[in-house]
């Protein structure tokens, strides 16, 4: 998504090719992929000539929200406290970072 979000619109071949560059992935994954989000109804697509080029289907704060929801569910059963303790105790968050979640949570 963070390929499609950068570029607006993009083919399978130009998402793989940037993929490629930073690890090792097979072209039929990364089709598979976007099939999926396509699915979920993240991503339009459109046949342009012999290639489908894709679009983001919704704002990118919409379509996080969702996936972190979608995970938080699946994983945590749909409590996101143990999401945030495993944050909090493995990814060293600052008492900066943690007054931050408390003033935003405090104007929800």
């Amino acid at each position: 998504m963070k390929i499609v979000w950068e570029r607006d619109c993009t083919t399978v071949r130009d998402v793989y090719e940037v993929l490629l560059e930073k690890r090792k992935v097979a072209y039929t994954t990364v089709m598979t992929m976007m099939k999926i989000l396509e699915q979920k109804k993240y991503l339009k697509k459109m046949q342009v000539d012999r290639a489908y080029v894709y679009r983001p289907a919704q704002p990118k704060g919409k379509v996080i929200g969702a996936m972190v929801r979608e995970f938080v569910n699946r994983v945590f059963n749909g409590s996101a406290e143990p999401l945030l303790v495993h944050l909090v105790e493995e990814h060293n968050l600052s008492s900066e970072d943690l007054e931050e979640i408390a003033q935003l949570r405090r104007t929800k």
